[in-house]
């Protein structure tokens, strides 16, 4: 049993830098509360509750939905790394697809802390070993952070292979500026120049500081139902979900020795077909990507991935004004990672 799956409210807060913000499950209750209210919905309608979030302690959702009620709904914990938000909202379209619940409601938030992120258990193996692994093997360590070897060693790899220009990756982070000077919620809201973005301290080649996505607070929630629901609601023709698709590494993540594989292209490439023939849709049909800019250089391979441009034209893509307003498509228009920010459990929802 399938049913299409609607989004009836939605609701975020003001993201913050660590320390700066308010605890998280006060975000969350404020996200959550703005999604009822826009849904039109009691929380008393709400049948299941599904909890994204990275950084906490066991059952960190219980205590955020607590905030907004007592109802004894199943509250559901999610943690899935950058895709908790999207993996959480995933989760709840299916038990209003599959008949299991007329509303749910989804809620991700990330009470950060300042620095870069860093392995938390150390005396057990890490996720990441695979990747660790063949960073050492492909070109080494450095004293950066880790994902900033990661998806700087991508964007290495990409210059090598196409020529790309160091101030294409920065044009990456200007546009995100820009957008997000729009954005009341974004972190940060004030311009930057590609030659202040190149200027700001060296990462990891070509990556600098303001090429980087910041550590963030905040929350953001969404209300799902059913047709039936909307339509007790009052409301005739809600947005819906046309598709979602989930992948994970498949072996030539690692097999081809390519830090831009292993940085997630074919996974990517992968779940963007998987929802485009689910939409029944394909890129030209789009007008607006909100994707994950973590860093500019994984912007640019997910032009690529996501079929947006053909694979090494994402630089005239760039320069051609095609990832922006008044181009093919707008491309983040909340200002994306890089100056929204990066609210782990949060982002996929934000």
């Amino acid at each position: 049993m399938t049913r299409k799956v609607n989004i009836l409210g939605v609701g975020m807060v003001p993201f913050q830098k660590p320390g700066k913000s308010e605890e998280y499950n006060v975000m969350a209750s404020k996200a959550m509360r703005t999604a009822l209210d826009d849904a039109n919905v009691e929380f008393g309608d709400v049948e299941q509750a599904y909890a994204g979030y990275v950084f906490g302690d066991s059952t960190c959702g219980q205590r955020a939905v607590y905030e907004v009620g007592l109802t004894g709904i199943p509250v559901f914990n999610v943690n899935n790394n950058c895709s908790t938000g999207s993996s959480a909202l995933m989760l709840g379209a299916q038990a209003v697809a599959g008949g299991l619940s007329e509303c749910v409601i989804v809620v991700g938030f990330e009470q950060m802390e300042k620095g870069a992120l860093g392995a938390k258990w150390t005396d057990r193996t890490n996720p990441l070993d695979k990747h660790a692994n063949l960073m050492s093997e492909v070109q080494g360590f450095t004293q950066a952070p880790p994902a900033a070897q990661m998806f700087g060693g991508a964007g290495r790899e990409y210059r090598w292979k196409y020529g790309t220009k160091r101030e294409t990756f920065a044009k990456v982070s200007e546009k995100a500026r820009k957008h997000a000077a729009k954005n009341p919620y974004a972190l940060f809201r004030e311009e930057l120049s590609v030659e202040e973005i190149l200027a700001s301290p060296e990462v990891f080649d070509p990556l600098t500081r303001y090429q980087c996505c910041p550590p963030t607070c905040g929350a953001a929630a969404a209300v799902l139902c059913s047709d039936e629901f909307a339509n007790k609601k009052g409301v005739s023709n809600p947005v819906y979900i046309a598709a979602q698709a989930m992948t994970t590494d498949f072996s030539s993540s690692f097999d081809e020795k390519s830090m831009i594989k292993m940085c997630g292209f074919d996974m990517a490439k992968s779940a963007a077909a998987k929802a485009y023939e689910q939409a029944g849709l394909g890129p030209k049909d789009v007008d607006v990507v909100e994707l994950h800019d973590c860093f500019t250089a994984n912007e640019i391979l997910t032009y690529e991935a996501l079929g947006l441009c053909d694979e090494g034209q994402a630089e005239k893509f760039i320069w051609d004004g095609d990832n922006t307003f008044g181009g093919q498509f707008v491309t983040n228009p909340s200002g994306g990672l890089l100056s929204k920010g990066h609210p782990l459990g949060a982002t996929g929802l934000a």
